[in-house]
């Protein structure tokens, strides 16, 4: 296999194989680039990338979103593991303010997938279902109002 010449062009490749997978945020590119690649090189390419659309930490933060939400997960969970993934905190907020009645109704669906139909009313079951919840990533407010009415 001939090695590539010129280095922007092997980031490149490495860098679009990456997101023929799944989206990444700039951040989880720039580290993965990094290891094998020279941090110049992984800057330049990435900011070449992201004037061509390639690269959205929005379009990123998005999908994420969506995909953490059809699992079940709250607003917690998500905004740690965004903010692990380099996401810009303005920008995680502006995603994650759904409301507080639409986090009510993707906990009170975590809740169901998990434990049935309604609430338990047993001292013992709720705790199981609000460390399974805190888990997840729902405010204790939250899990109080479900829980308790």
């Amino acid at each position: 296999m001939e090695q590539e010449a010129d280095p922007a062009v092997a980031v490149e490749a490495a860098a679009v194989r990456l997101l023929a997978r799944r989206e990444h945020s700039r951040h989880e590119l720039r580290q993965r680039l990094e290891r094998r690649h020279d941090p110049a090189v992984v800057a330049a390419v990435l900011d070449d990338l992201a004037e061509r659309g390639l690269v959205s930490d929005e379009r990123f933060t998005e999908q994420y979103l969506a995909s953490r939400l059809r699992r079940g997960f709250g607003p917690l969970r998500i905004r740690a593991e965004l903010r692990e993934r380099g996401v810009a905190p303005e920008l995680i907020e502006a995603w994650l303010d759904l409301g507080e009645a639409e986090w009510f109704g993707h906990l009170r669906e975590a809740a169901r997938s998990r434990f049935g139909a309604e609430p338990p009313r047993d001292a013992r079951t709720q705790a199981r279902v609000a460390r399974f919840l805190q888990y997840r990533g729902y405010p204790e407010s939250l899990i109080r109002r479900y829980l308790w009415g």
